[in-house]
């Protein structure tokens, strides 16, 4: 069942890490530790929907339906980038953020010691196993006709640039 609900969310899920370069994989070991792709999962504390939204992060991120699976992954996606960005990508602290809240881990000058906090990010980093989280979409250099060394991440660069020339 749950590999079902993987692949009906993972169009949502590919175009959110799109959108917000953040890596699918780690979108999904989230989704899997918060709600196992459960889109009506309800937490004790209020968290709700696959990413496990709490209602003021649902409002910040501009999410009016926690439980519905395209808002609430896209308002997570976009909070997890906030994390990136606060926390340098560091895999560990983006977790225990977004599992015990950004001022838990200014309170602790870290990761705090709650024992539900540790485990969320040894079950997130079973699948997720990278100390950093780079963005979901590589980076490509290469040289086009006229010399110039070009880096980008669009993956239809080429195609577009061509249609441009023509």
């Amino acid at each position: 069942m749950r590999q079902e609900l993987k692949q009906q969310y993972d169009p949502i899920i590919q175009a959110c890490a799109r959108q917000y370069n953040v890596p699918a994989d780690l979108i999904h070991s989230i989704i899997r530790a918060e709600s196992d792709y459960d889109s009506n999962a309800i937490s004790a504390k209020g968290a709700a929907g696959l990413m496990q939204l709490m209602p003021e992060t649902a409002t910040q991120y501009d999410v009016t339906d926690r439980f519905d699976p395209a808002e609430n992954i896209k308002g997570g996606v976009k909070y997890l980038k906030d994390l990136c960005r606060l926390f340098s990508g560091n895999t560990a602290k983006v977790l225990a953020a977004y599992n015990a809240g950004q001022e838990a881990l200014k309170k602790f000058n870290g990761i705090p010691p709650y024992a539900e906090t540790r485990e969320y990010i040894r079950r997130v980093m079973a699948s997720y196993s990278k100390p950093f989280i780079s963005g979901g979409v590589p980076i490509r250099k290469f040289v086009d006709s006229s010399g110039q060394h070009v880096f980008t991440n669009d993956p239809y660069y080429h195609l577009n640039s061509r249609k441009h020339r023509d």
